[in-house]
């Protein structure tokens, strides 16, 4: 509250569709405390999870990253019911893209790397009654996909998403796929041309953002 300021607030507002509730507070400020509270130690994965629900409850932008910062930061305690917890959040609280993004681009990548849960584990949140949960199924897959070096495999796990009807699922799974074009064009192209005059444009948009104008015409939606 002391460190609040209106006219980063209303800066702030821009890159969101839904109202932005918070204090105004700097990326580098909410990152920097959360760094010298890890430094500084003396909780836990265990402490950070059960207060979460409580800050989250308020509302705060800035007090909800600083909970999924301390929660990435802790990454070696995860378990299994760690990541059914953050699960359960997104019923309450992640209801923005950058929040869903924090955790899809950070924090639920872990599981898959450190095999605390393989990808089949994701299955359900395709499913989710909340856009953002299922947003963050193929952006969690692009650390993975990468690192893998694989791209059918995840590309085919998210398939059903190409016919979500939420916007900030259609971004999510155009960012995806854009970058699994850039590990494997040929796989890629050739799903897209499966889906070019069924799935979003947005989608579709997003997918070749990269491509040469010339291979971009051959993704063009057919009259």
């Amino acid at each position: 509250m002391a460190n609040a300021n209106a006219e980063q607030l209303q800066k702030s507002q821009r890159f969101f569709k839904e109202e932005f509730v918070g204090y105004g507070l700097t990326a580098p400020q909410v990152h920097g405390k959360v760094k010298e509270m890890l430094s500084r130690g003396g909780f836990n994965l265990q402490t950070v999870m059960e207060a979460a629900p409580e800050l989250m409850k308020g509302g705060k932008y800035e007090e909800i990253s600083i909970v999924l910062l301390l929660l990435d930061g802790l990454w070696k305690q995860f378990t299994p019911e760690t990541f059914q917890i953050i699960g359960s959040w997104f019923s309450f609280s992640i209801t923005n893209w950058a929040h869903a993004d924090t955790l899809a681009m950070f924090t639920l990548p872990r599981f898959l790397d450190k095999k605390i849960l393989e990808m089949e584990d994701f299955s359900p949140l395709l499913n989710s009654p909340y856009k953002f949960q299922r947003r963050c199924v193929p952006v969690t897959l692009i650390k993975h996909m990468k690192k893998t070096r694989q791209v059918m495999p995840s590309i085919l796990f998210v398939e059903k998403l190409m016919a979500d009807p939420e916007r900030e699922v259609h971004q999510g799974m155009g960012w995806f796929l854009r970058e699994a074009w850039k590990i494997n064009p040929a796989e890629v192209e050739s799903f897209l041309l499966k889906y070019k005059d069924t799935a979003p444009r947005l989608i579709i948009q997003y997918a070749c953002e990269k491509m040469t104008p010339e291979n971009k015409l051959r993704f063009k939606r057919a009259k």
